[in-house]
């Protein structure tokens, strides 16, 4: 059997790249949500404990979506660049907008209250990309 007739498909380093960031956010977002839930009321105030369970919240919705892109992007390889932008934005707001709660959270009102809505932005641009690359493929 050849190379080419391997049933193995060629690895796909953006794939590997956002199965590595779901992983790596997914774990934050598990470990956040845990802290929120069981030891950070013992140091702050009940809204710092909202904040981080909404940001765990956002950050695992979004860690999962980029898992889910990995796959979508063999199954739909004329959109793997709009799929792997979408990714890129889920990743930018996995930092920005979950960051920015658990700062708030620990730090209380800072600057990092204005950084929020850009990882928001981020991930509507993401959802965007995702339906984009899905409008296309239909064509």
């Amino acid at each position: 059997m050849t190379r080419t007739d391997s049933p193995i498909p060629p690895a796909d380093p953006i794939a590997a790249r956002l199965m590595l960031l779901a992983g790596l956010f997914g774990a934050i977002a598990v470990a956040a949500g845990a802290y929120a839930s069981h030891g950070l009321a013992a140091v702050r105030d009940a809204h710092a404990v909202d904040l981080w369970k909404t940001a765990s919240q956002y950050q695992m919705v979004h860690a999962l979506a980029i898992l889910v892109l990995a796959p979508l992007r063999r199954a739909l390889p004329a959109q793997a660049r709009w799929l792997a932008a979408s990714g890129l934005c889920f990743a930018i707001g996995c930092v920005l907008f979950p960051g920015a709660l658990y700062a708030l959270g620990w730090y209380g009102p800072s600057a990092m209250g204005a950084v929020a809505p850009v990882g928001g932005l981020s991930f509507i641009l993401g959802w965007l990309l995702v339906g984009y690359a899905g409008l296309r493929s239909q064509r």
